[in-house]
């Protein structure tokens, strides 16, 4: 089952953070975990589930996630502080 959402990954607490969207959150998580998506989550260690928000359509996915990535750093801090203060890794709890 597809189940869009917008998710952030952390190399550690307060490290270098990247912004992603996908239909399938456990699969993708997965993947940066292993280093199987070349890019910018293997380059920077981007490994820690931080933040994910779950959306109706995939359109709202994307658009959510655009002007996440359009905001600055602190915008991107202030969501992950406000659901995961300690910056839990959140893998486990989708599994």
């Amino acid at each position: 089952m597809k189940q869009p959402c917008v998710y952030i990954v952390a190399s550690q607490r307060n490290g270098t953070i990247y912004t992603g969207v996908t239909s399938n959150l456990p699969r993708r998580t997965f993947e940066h975990r292993e280093g199987l998506i070349k890019g910018f989550t293997k380059k920077y260690n981007c490994k820690i589930l931080v933040w994910y928000e779950i959306h109706e359509t995939m359109e709202s996915a994307i658009l959510r996630e655009k002007r996440i990535k359009a905001g600055s750093r602190e915008k991107k801090l202030g969501l992950i502080q406000a659901s995961n203060p300690a910056w839990d890794d959140l893998y486990g709890t989708l599994i």
